[in-house]
């Protein structure tokens, strides 16, 4: 898919873990030069976090991070300012992370994978979202430009499943997780690339695949990474794409990084 080169790139990826990725990360940077990318599951402490490197590329950069798990961080050819790391009521694990650039919010998340119904993870997942509605709903202004990019672990409808009867009731695919996705839609924010028509009519855009298929297929994914827009955001937008090359290369992250376009 081709963009317009005055653009502005915005890319998210789940990495599981930028320093196993970092190859790839280098080469996402060097051949798609996007504006912003938001990574999660950086598995990193701050204070080791390869800021210097990143900014060798040209990027300004915040993160928050925690050893060996969880982890979100924001990378921006332009300041970043207004930082904030986590939100009221959120728990110590690293999961959100917010700035403004060039005079848009953005914002990285990774939500719990919640393992199993009945587990506490999946209570904790359900949780998440509440505490990430309030968010939203308290800070969101009708004239904000705003992207919140990451891996939601949440796969909205049976069409972003390749399998919907084996996955029916198992987590990311249970009604009570949907909903609190879909509670998010209710509050204004749009599913970028469920309703950017060009993007529906060639769907499904799956995102992630099991490292335990013996071989990639790209028609045995899910789609739980998504870009949530403010209806401002909406109207700037531009479209969108899976970069499903990055799942192909060698040491692959299970997720491919998706992109979005503003004017």
């Amino acid at each position: 898919m081709s963009f317009k080169k005055d653009m502005f790139s915005v890319i998210s990826w789940n990495v599981n873990s930028i320093r196993a990725r970092w190859l790839l990360l280098e080469q996402l940077l060097k051949q798609e030069k996007p504006d912003v990318v938001l990574l999660q599951e950086t598995k990193i402490e701050d204070k080791i976090f390869p800021e210097e490197s990143l900014g060798d590329f040209g990027y300004n950069v915040c993160f928050y991070g925690q050893k060996s798990y969880n982890g979100v961080a924001i990378l921006s050819r332009h300041p970043l300012e207004s930082i904030q790391r986590g939100f009221l009521g959120s728990s110590e694990e690293a999961r959100y992370i917010e700035a403004e650039t060039q005079g848009i919010r953005i914002a990285s998340l990774y939500a719990p994978n919640g393992q199993d119904v009945g587990m506490p993870m999946y209570a904790r997942k359900l949780d998440f979202y509440e505490q990430l509605r309030a968010h939203l709903s308290s800070t969101l202004s009708s004239c904000d430009v705003f992207v919140i990019g990451g891996d939601y672990n949440v796969a909205p409808t049976d069409e972003d499943v390749y399998d919907p009867q084996k996955w029916e009731g198992h987590v990311p695919c249970t009604d009570a997780e949907r909903a609190a996705f879909t509670a998010l839609l209710a509050d204004g924010f749009a599913d970028a690339f469920a309703v950017w028509p060009s993007l529906q009519a060639s769907a499904p855009h799956f995102t992630w695949w099991d490292y335990r298929f013996r071989f990639f297929d790209p028609k045995k994914g899910l789609r739980i990474d998504h870009f949530l827009l403010s209806p401002c955001a909406l109207e700037q937008s531009q479209g969108g794409e899976v970069l499903l090359a990055y799942r192909t290369l060698p040491r692959p992250s299970d997720h491919a990084p998706i992109r979005w376009m503003l004017r």
